[in-house]
């Protein structure tokens, strides 16, 4: 085990490296979060062994994002970075540290801002006209890059940007540069459009287009910058009234009186504990946020008191960041293992050294596609980045080329399929590659796994484990064999009692009288999820008059385009898919769409997307309460859309909603609308 000694001078060395490499050549090796580890481990041995602290340890200067390529400017006040809290632990140590250096009886108030993912600024103002900008450089000193920020829509060029009011005198302001989510990824559409490589993070390559010498380069993307803070003011504005701004909340006011593009969401709170109380309700919108934030901040309201409170190294007492848990993690690819689809596509997965990344250890993550793969040029034996959100499925975010030793090889697409062996197509105009042997066996077995699912059949009792049991033992070949299955052959298996049997075949009984709409989006057709086909059940009625159909009566659904009319009509005519909804009819599973039942016009001419998991309501059940009340439901969010019904774990549909402005409701919001 090392000594202290050895493993401070361990921690120095690499954090020194890391910093360079984040700072001076915007290529990281290894994610935020591993970082801060690292450098948390060293500020506790530090702590412990006071003797340890050297000149050259990170924690004794701030991080420094100087080039060479740019004239310097010196910032009127140090540009500091702030100390990090992890718990709710660490936050109350925070106020109890600061309450001892104040009078007894002070009652302290809070502003709570969202931490930005992005490259800190410091513009520059003389009598309304911006004449500087800088980047952060090592808190002193930065990097002028005053052409570039000019490019940024979002940055006033004249303050006030609206309005009669008197710009002060000089005014020197701190914010963040960085990509919105769908401004980086119109950015990657873009790379993509034109075969070049595609941009992995989205805060190193914001950083790469300010530091651009070409400031037409910086202009062609579209970067955003968010204000929130004045580094200087002068005390007047130019007509010689007086500027006075007591508290964080008045500051963030008056600078959205001047112009400047504020960080939504920011809030003033009477105490930590109600700041605490947020803390949960953050972890869970972060992702339906437009902009990427690691955490939040937490600043003392009282501008006064802040300055009272002064500087403990190189972190202001009277503010702390919030750190969320990592959601990135920096591993080595091992392997990639193919799995098939119940439509026969193939996705492939990362097998990965296992990394604890988002609460869980994770070993494998999916790589979407082989085009993915091609475009990031991920290969096997890389170290990667993977990214887990919430309780969204891990995945590879790209590789850290900088780490190679030429040891790692390509990844290319299967020519036969991995488990039946028949030759791998990709379609033509299509980004997947496909087994098309409809008798796969993997894909028999995933088909009849999604048939019996939850939200599809929803048949109690037989999961995947079960479904691999009647498979091998020889009783379903397809969905329609689950409905001949009889309780003496069930009997005959591993871990089939009575009672067990009994209650799968009375779930199987009562699947049988599911709706249509349900049935269809059993089937697995591509790009029939239970919205579509609750539209096909409504227009069609019944399973016949829909396979009868072509690809212009299918189009005239709204929301339904040619290309998946195009899917259903093949689907239903394929001879494989014939002989299943003959043998399911034969079985006596429902094929027909009863009475809409109707309660009222509650939501009548309101269109609403579903994404998430409701506390309640099914998503079936929340789709018959909207349509029995007058509304419709759709599959996509536009500006057309009335409202997002959204639950846990909400997917990009609620990011849309938000870069639209469609309003986004939860369940209670909703069942109040029906009352």
């Amino acid at each position: 085990m090392p000594t202290p000694e050895s493993r401070a001078q361990e921690l120095r060395q690499i954090l020194n490296e890391h910093s360079y490499r984040y700072y001076v050549l915007n290529a990281p090796t290894i994610t935020d979060a591993e970082y801060d580890a690292l450098y948390h481990e060293l500020v506790a041995l530090e702590t412990a062994h006071p003797h340890l602290i050297m000149p050259d340890s990170p924690t004794q200067r701030a991080g420094s994002d100087l080039t060479d390529d740019f004239p310097k400017v010196e910032h009127p006040a140090p540009i500091l970075s702030l100390g990090n809290a992890f718990s709710d632990d660490d936050l109350w140590a925070w106020e109890e540290r600061n309450l001892k250096l104040l009078p007894s009886g002070t009652q302290l108030a809070y502003m709570l801002e969202p931490k930005l993912d992005g490259l800190t600024v410091v513009i520059h103002y003389d009598n309304g006209v911006l004449v500087k900008a800088a980047t952060r450089g090592n808190g002193r000193v930065g990097d002028d890059v005053t052409a570039n920020v000019r490019t940024i829509r979002t940055v006033p060029l004249r303050i006030p940007a609206t309005g009669d009011i008197a710009p002060p005198r000089h005014i020197v302001v701190r914010g963040e540069v960085l990509f919105l989510k769908h401004d980086f990824n119109a950015l990657n559409e873009r790379q993509r459009e034109a075969g070049l490589p595609l941009y992995v993070n989205a805060r190193n390559t914001a950083s790469g287009t300010l530091k651009q010498k070409d400031s037409r380069i910086t202009a062609s993307r579209p970067l955003t910058c968010y204000l929130y803070d004045i580094v200087d003011i002068s005390p007047d504005d130019i007509h010689g009234k007086p500027i006075y701004l007591p508290t964080q909340q008045a500051m963030l006011d008056y600078m959205r009186d001047m112009g400047f593009f504020i960080p939504p969401e920011s809030h003033l709170y009477p105490t930590l504990s109600h700041i605490i109380q947020q803390i949960p309700t953050w972890i869970e919108k972060r992702h339906a946020l437009d902009f990427e934030i690691d955490g939040l901040v937490i600043k003392v309201n009282d501008r006064k008191i802040d300055a009272e409170l002064g500087v403990v190294g190189k972190d202001p007492r009277g503010a702390i960041a919030y750190k969320f848990p990592a959601e990135e993690a920096t591993t080595t690819l091992k392997a990639v293992v193919v799995n098939i689809g119940r439509t026969g596509k193939l996705t492939p997965t990362a097998s990965l050294e296992p990394v604890f990344v988002g609460g869980v250890t994770v070993s494998n993550a999916t790589m979407h596609n082989y085009k993915f793969i091609a475009e990031l040029d991920v290969r096997l034996g890389d170290k990667v980045v993977i990214k887990r959100s919430g309780d969204v499925i891990p995945y590879v975010i790209g590789p850290v080329p900088d780490l190679r030793d030429g040891t790692e090889q390509p990844i290319l697409p299967p020519t036969h399929c991995p488990v039946c062996h028949t030759p791998i197509i990709q379609p033509e105009g299509a980004v997947d590659h496909f087994c098309p042997n409809t008798a796969c066996p993997e894909r028999v077995y995933r088909s009849i796994e999604f048939f019996v699912s939850r939200g599809a059949m929803d048949i109690e009792g037989m999961g995947g484990q079960t479904v691999k049991q009647l498979i091998e033992a020889g009783f379903i070949h397809d969905e329609a064999d689950i409905f001949a299955l009889k309780a003496d052959d069930l009997l005959t298996l591993d871990g089939f009692a009575q009672k067990k049997v009994d209650n799968l075949l009375a779930s199987i009984e009562k699947a049988k009288s599911r709706p249509l709409a349900q049935l269809l989006a059993s089937l697995g057709i591509d790009g029939v999820g239970s919205t579509v086909a609750q539209s096909l059940a409504d227009k069609f009625r019944s399973i016949r008059a829909l396979m009868d159909a072509d690809v212009q009566a299918i189009q005239e659904i709204d929301g339904i385009g040619d290309v998946l009319a195009e899917n259903i009509v093949a689907w239903f005519d394929d001879d494989h898919h014939q002989r299943l909804i003959a043998k399911l009819t034969a079985a006596g599973v429902n094929m027909q769409a009863g009475e809409k039942t109707v309660l009222g016009d509650a939501l009548a001419g309101k269109t609403f997307v579903l994404t998430g998991t409701l506390p309640t309501l099914s998503r079936e059940k929340a789709t018959e309460l909207i349509e029995a009340h007058g509304g419709k439901v759709s599959s996509s969010v536009s500006k057309k859309t009335s409202y997002v019904l959204m639950g846990d774990s909400p997917g990009s549909k609620a990011e849309k909603a938000a870069q639209l402005g469609v309003p986004i409701i939860d369940e209670q919001a909703f069942l109040q609308m029906l009352e």
